[in-house]
């Protein structure tokens, strides 16, 4: 098996060659810094956990119909590990792939993806329009709101907190505190 690691510019670069809509790309660099996050937190690789963050909506932009499946394609044409690869697809478990996120990467991306999402539309709505302020109970109040970022599936990211054993609580503010951390590539990071 002679498999590269990947590094975070060759992870950047094949997905600015795939996505140049800015928003996925914001996407992107939101889960990346979460993940990496969460990593340091739990004692975990970062640089793995942020490219594998980083490249796991890879297809989306070009192949939304084939999510996760053209992922594969071009991660194995480009001599990705196999490791990396499963991580990937795994994180459209029950959507749009059959693959059940298993350790404990896989399991942080699954849950932290759609969140992501509706914290970006959390902080959209603030005076500040900044992660920087937001907390997690303004992401619970805006939780039971079904029509807030309606397009968040609320029960992926409840099943995922469930499978890593985290409370949704925990969840959210690690989240929050992951994107924090890139606020100013994701554009949230307000008014200083």
């Amino acid at each position: 098996m002679n498999e590269n690691v990947p590094t975070r510019e060759q992870a950047y670069e094949l997905l600015t060659r795939y996505n140049k809509n800015e928003s996925l790309i914001k996407h992107a660099l939101a889960v990346e810094g979460v993940m990496r996050y969460l990593a340091r937190k739990w004692g975990e690789d970062e640089e793995k956990w942020g490219v594998i963050g980083l490249v796991h909506d890879l297809d989306y932009e070009q192949y939304p119909d084939q999510h996760c499946k053209k992922s594969e394609e071009i991660l194995r044409e480009e001599g990705w590990p196999e490791e990396y690869i499963r991580a990937v697809i795994s994180h459209g478990w029950g959507i749009c792939s059959d693959v059940k996120p298993e350790s404990k990467l896989e399991k942080a991306l699954y849950a932290i993806d759609e969140l992501t999402g509706l914290i970006v539309a959390a902080a959209l709505v603030r005076p500040s329009r900044s992660v920087m302020d937001l907390k997690a109970k303004s992401i619970k109040k805006k939780w039971k709101e079904k029509r807030f970022a309606a397009g968040v599936d609320r029960s992926i990211i409840e099943k995922g907190a469930e499978m890593l054993g985290v409370e949704l609580s925990e969840l959210i503010t690690d989240t929050i505190m992951g994107m924090r951390e890139v606020a100013d590539r994701i554009g949230l990071k307000g008014q200083e």
